[in-house]
């Protein structure tokens, strides 16, 4: 089974850039659908971005559109989100995660493995 390692998260101030990662082991990435979730405390987990198993769908969080750009490297089994344009409202916990569904069913919360998160914080 697929084993996700996120990394790339860190603090930034509003208006910086950070890039995530998601690294797969065990198993090819390249069967799933991938996405990024975020969390912060006392909410529930909310899709951020979703991305087919071969790059050519995509699925953004309102919010995110046009500053969060998600993208994928089958080869070295490792999914991105480069984030621009940060905003304070950005900082949460972000996780990555597989499904065996498409880009909406994956927004959607149809997840078949989860990372175990990485802190992304922005300050104003």
């Amino acid at each position: 089974q697929v084993i996700l390692e996120e990394s790339g998260g860190g603090m930034v101030q509003a208006g910086g850039s950070l890039k995530l990662s998601c690294a797969g082991s065990g198993e090819t990435i390249s069967v799933y659908s991938m996405g990024w979730f975020r969390q912060t405390p006392g909410k529930e987990r909310e899709f951020v971005a979703t991305i087919s198993w071969n790059g050519g769908d995509t699925k953004y969080l309102d919010s995110v559109k046009g500053r969060f750009t998600i993208s994928r490297d089958n080869a070295k089994n490792t999914m991105y989100l480069q984030m621009s344009s940060l905003k304070p409202e950005d900082t949460a916990l972000y996780f990555c995660a597989t499904s065996l569904g498409g880009v909406s069913a994956l927004a959607g919360g149809y997840v078949h493995r989860w990372g175990q998160g990485t802190q992304v914080t922005v300050s104003s």
